[in-house]
């Protein structure tokens, strides 16, 4: 059996990340390079962490906060979906 070398999958697309809060009360902004995104909000709070890519096409977002809060969510492709540990979601999307 021939066994060949396989392709590591690309990452979470590159570029500029814009989130709004599904109750409109705040912003999420920033970017992302090669799988590593940092995003600030509003209150000049910095979020990073990593964007893996799942089987099916679906990437998974995982960032913290300097002051130990979390944040995870899910991406579709189109559109990007996040949520706190406090509950709060926001919704965004990759220029």
């Amino acid at each position: 059996m021939i066994y060949h070398r396989s392709r590591k999958r690309s990452t979470a697309s590159n570029g500029c990340y814009r989130f709004e809060n599904v109750r409109g009360q705040g912003k999420l902004t920033g970017f992302g390079i090669e799988g590593i995104v940092r995003l600030r909000d509003e209150y000049g709070v910095e979020w990073a962490g990593t964007a893996e890519l799942q089987d099916g096409g679906i990437t998974s977002y995982r960032l913290r906060s300097p002051q130990g809060a979390t944040m995870s969510g899910i991406s579709d492709g189109d559109a990007i979906l996040l949520r706190d540990e406090r509950g709060n979601a926001w919704r965004g999307f990759v220029d």
